[in-house]
């Protein structure tokens, strides 16, 4: 008990307090303009950290990541800009959702589920870290293969009614991340000579240009019968909060256990636990035709996930010093300076610490709410501007998102490549979110089956001698199977809709948008 009551008095100190609210300002800020992402802000704060104690030092982190990841909402349901990677993947959902007049709800659902996401993983941080980050520790290379994998399977449910599309989508953004000298065995692919390519496909930069650029071709291609947005004004955010409880509570819940369950395995990363959570509501979903027209579900869904795995990051990080993602892979050099060594001993020798950084989490969560709240208030003003006024200006933050990755005019470049690669994908209704997944989860896949296959000596059975991989092996070849079978008895149902393959309704019968 005196160990709480001290982390209290390391929490409620105007110190502390003041360099939270700063934090909370900096990371809405800076998660809401694309391009700057959670990781980048908390880099920019690293500097700053040097002159301060220990708990204002984390928890100026904690709170400008768990701000960060909301922020990224923001911009991609009003302007079908993806702030951060982790909203990438329901962007589309949402922005549909503002098209149809309903921004309001999508963002006082994002704001509400973020907020609860947050706290659920937090709660978990705090009861179960140790036993967590021992099952953790126990993948290697085989669990993350299998991983990556089953990530990839997502493709297959994002892009459900239309799954032939969507294994192209797929096979551009797998071809994407193999561009470079970022393989295991080091050498040039698909450079073409060029130093810039030496080094990869900028992810910032491909999906500022697949989501953000091809939307403003479109709007410049459609011209005036074009408006990228219907809805005006956004009213009372709280408005239906208890509704929307009663009615996404399985969802909520179910992104919330998936979304600290990824984040608590090293490298993964509420990216890949927003990606997963999508494709998981869509595939046990009751109203499947409804996805990509503007339903909720989707994104209640993945916004608890992205929240709740922040948190679930923090898990290997305190308990073994191992990161969970790029963000706790910045803190952990910072606690080290602090010293605060990261591992099993942290928990004994200076409990107070710990536990004020837990209610710092806390804290962070529950103050989004009134922070979000403004500064979607703020945001509100861009429904009002003409579409010949704002597409320039979205052009503008692109490139300046784009440029402000490496500091090179080459990714500007490569956006607005992508930009064109995105408009002409989506005039031929072929579906960008398996493109990103694929140059998000390509390299993962790669580095880890080439280890794989090292150690096991090239064979194949080594995938499955491990009880955890051969479970994700077993769950990954069944969805495949099913698919292959779904897609085979579609066909003979319907020879001339193969296409309708893997939804469990034909075009014909899909419900209206």
């Amino acid at each position: 008990m005196g160990t709480i009551e001290a982390a209290f008095g390391l929490v409620l100190n105007w110190n502390v307090l003041f360099t939270i609210t700063i934090a909370a300002i900096f990371g809405l800020f800076v998660g809401a303009i694309p391009g700057l992402t959670a990781t980048m802000a908390i880099a920019l704060l690293v500097p700053v950290t040097f002159f301060m104690d220990p708990v204002p030092a984390v928890g100026a982190m904690v709170t400008c990541s768990a701000m960060a990841i909301f922020a990224g909402d923001i911009p991609g349901t009003l302007l079908r800009i993806p702030g951060t990677p982790a909203s990438a993947a329901y962007t589309d959902e949402a922005f549909r959702m503002t098209q149809k007049g309903e921004a309001e709800r999508a963002l006082s659902a994002n704001l509400l589920f973020s907020a609860v996401g947050g706290l659920f993983g937090t709660l978990i941080l705090m009861f179960s870290a140790p036993w967590l980050a021992e099952i953790a520790l126990k993948f290697s290379s085989f669990e993350y293969f299998w991983m990556a994998l089953l990530g990839l399977t997502c493709a297959v449910f994002i892009g459900a009614n239309q799954p032939l599309k969507g294994l192209v989508s797929l096979l551009i953004g797998l071809f994407v991340s193999t561009i470079g000298l970022n393989n295991p065995a080091g050498v040039p692919r698909f450079s073409f000579g060029n130093a810039n390519l030496m080094g990869g496909i900028d992810f910032i930069s491909a999906m500022i240009g697949l989501f953000a650029v091809s939307e403003v071709l479109r709007t410049v291609a459609g011209g005036a019968r074009q408006t990228p947005m219907v809805q005006a004004s956004i009213g009372n955010l709280f408005k239906g909060w208890g509704q929307l409880f009663k009615t996404y509570w399985r969802q909520q819940l179910r992104g919330n256990v998936l979304g600290t369950a990824i984040g608590v395995l090293p490298g993964a990363g509420a990216d890949i636990a927003a990606w997963v959570a999508y494709a998981l509501s869509r595939r046990f979903s009751k109203t499947p035709e409804k996805f990509g027209t503007g339903h909720l579900e989707g994104v209640v869904e993945s916004t608890s996930a992205n929240n709740a795995a922040l948190a679930g990051a923090w898990v290997p990080a305190l308990v073994f010093g191992i990161p969970g993602d790029s963000i706790t892979a910045v803190v952990i050099g910072v606690l080290y300076v602090k010293g605060l060594n990261p591992g099993p001993t942290l928990f004994l020798t200076d409990p107070q610490t710990i536990y004020a950084v837990f209610l710092i989490f806390i804290l962070a969560n529950l103050i989004m709410i009134p922070f979000g709240w403004g500064a979607i208030k703020l945001a509100k003003h861009i429904l009002r501007v003409p579409s010949k006024v704002l597409m320039p200006i979205i052009l503008a933050f692109c490139i300046v998102g784009a440029f402000a990755t490496n500091n090179t005019v080459f990714n500007v470049s490569v956006m607005l490549v992508f930009g064109v690669l995105g408009f002409i994908m989506e005039e031929n209704d072929i579906p960008i979110a398996p493109c990103i997944l694929g140059i998000v989860l390509g390299p993962m896949l790669e580095q880890n089956f080439v280890t794989s296959m090292i150690k096991a000596d090239g064979s194949f059975l080594g995938f499955f001698e491990r009880p955890i991989a051969a479970s994700l092996g077993v769950v990954t070849l069944l969805i495949w199977g099913a698919s292959f079978v779904s897609y085979l008895i579609a066909r003979q149902r319907d020879p001339y809709n193969p296409g309708a393959a893997g939804h469990d309704i034909t075009p014909s019968k899909r419900a209206p948008d």
